[in-house]
């Protein structure tokens, strides 16, 4: 399944013309370019691994994880066995003794299959680190369309899977064979704790709390503090007072020193109930409190495992739409071809500047140099672009014969039309 690219605005940008990709130059334009030069795709290539640091990171934290959760698993089992040894009364009875070691062995047997199910789950997230590596040393220049449109569908999978459409993105990942590439089982592990809050149960957000206290707690994560508090407030809804107190004093009193006045301030919904009309109290009993819980675990989720906040699709649009963004984008004659007239870009790029260039402007791909009145453009018959004095300086190097920089294609400098600017 091969992606299409989408078609791109020009609106308050600037161009580096080798081709003819400008639209003021559409009546200049015979034939589309086909292809780039190597120093522009490596320019490319190099620009796009730069943005890689999450494709590696997560593979390799979810690596670790599974690593100090075996061995945490391997040593609870150790020390119990090693134990039960040191326990055992050396004046058992034969019978005994038999059994005893008989259950030993047992515990013995179950450990072995343990570190086989964790040795296989190792060398499978193993084998995903190196295949992500393997991916990005492929980068080259001679496959670059191929390379952009697996990195495209990872963004996508990326996307689907942040929005929880966890069936649709693994079905692109099968029919693309790209699930090495992609980060479905870890968030898979986020979706048990996102639905579970989402139904109003905490127990799987905090189990996952206490599966990462170390790095939470490094963090400064107050993601178990809100947890707790929530708890406590469905208590005081079902005015279960006595039982709020006690979980209050267990829970929720190891954080007064730092959260003091986030705790007095609930501990008050004690004095006035969930049917309160004050609005300081009233909002902590309201539903949207589970919608904040939801969006604070992924956070702390993707903080966790390295990722960035917003989804890499978001990223790599307001890239783009921060240099189409201008004033006139706004307008009611904004054209329809600009990606700045549509809402749902227009709300993604509401928080970014204005683009500084609010015209467009034209720069030679031969000597970088920017295209005006005084240095216009001009076609080459094959549609190719490029600045007078550039075509000018060539022809009297190879006595009026102009050889395009992109094809190779030869022409006279007396066959050359110039282009509009607009």
């Amino acid at each position: 399944m091969e992606i299409d690219p989408l078609p791109n605005g020009n609106t308050g940008t600037t161009s580096i013309i080798g081709s003819p990709t400008d639209t003021t130059l559409s009546s200049a334009v015979s034939t589309p370019a086909t292809s780039e030069t190597p120093a522009s795709k490596l320019s490319y290539l190099s620009d796009s691994l730069k943005l890689e640091h999450q494709f590696l990171r997560v593979p390799f934290e979810h690596y670790k994880k599974t690593i100090r959760a075996n061995h945490r698993a391997v040593e609870k089992e150790v020390s119990a066995v090693i134990s039960a040894v040191d326990s055992s009364s050396s004046d058992l009875s034969r019978d005994d003794a038999v059994s005893h070691l008989s259950s030993l062995v047992s515990r013995l047997q179950g450990l072995k299959r343990k570190l086989e199910e964790g040795s296989r789950v190792e060398n499978l997230q193993a084998q995903r680190c190196r295949a992500r590596l393997d991916h990005l040393e492929s980068a080259d220049a001679d496959n670059l369309n191929e390379w952009s449109n697996t990195h495209l569908k990872r963004i996508l999978v990326d996307y689907m899977l942040r929005m929880s459409y966890y069936e649709s993105a693994a079905k692109l990942a099968e029919t693309s064979n790209i699930q090495d590439l992609v980060d479905i089982d870890v968030f898979h592990e986020a979706r048990r704790v996102i639905e579970a809050l989402q139904n109003k149960e905490v127990s799987p957000a905090l189990a996952w709390c206490a599966d990462n206290k170390s790095r939470l707690k490094k963090s400064k994560s107050k993601f178990e503090f809100q947890l707790r508090l929530q708890e406590f407030i469905e208590l005081v809804r079902a005015d279960n007072n006595m039982r709020a107190i006690r979980y209050a004093q267990k829970y929720l009193a190891p954080w007064g020193a730092t959260h003091m006045k986030e705790l007095q301030r609930v501990l008050a919904t004690l004095a006035f109930k969930s049917s309160t009309e004050c609005a300081t109290y009233k909002v902590l009993f309201e539903p949207k409190q589970w919608d904040h819980l939801v969006d604070l675990f992924k956070q702390e989720f993707y903080r966790l495992y390295g990722m960035t906040l917003e989804p890499l699709l978001n990223i790599y649009l307001q890239a783009g739409l921060s240099a189409l963004k201008t004033p006139f984008c706004y307008e009611d004659d904004c054209p329809k071809d600009d990606p700045l007239s549509q809402e749902s870009f227009r709300k993604l790029a509401v928080s970014l500047p204005f683009s500084k260039q609010q015209h467009s402007k034209i720069v030679c791909y031969i000597t970088k140099e920017l295209m005006d009145t005084e240095n216009p453009p001009m076609v080459l018959p094959n549609g190719y672009v490029y600045s007078t004095k550039a075509l000018e300086d060539m022809a009297r190097r190879n006595n009026g014969k102009i050889t395009c920089p992109r094809t190779g294609v030869v022409c006279n400098y007396s066959d050359l039309a110039k282009a509009f600017i607009s």
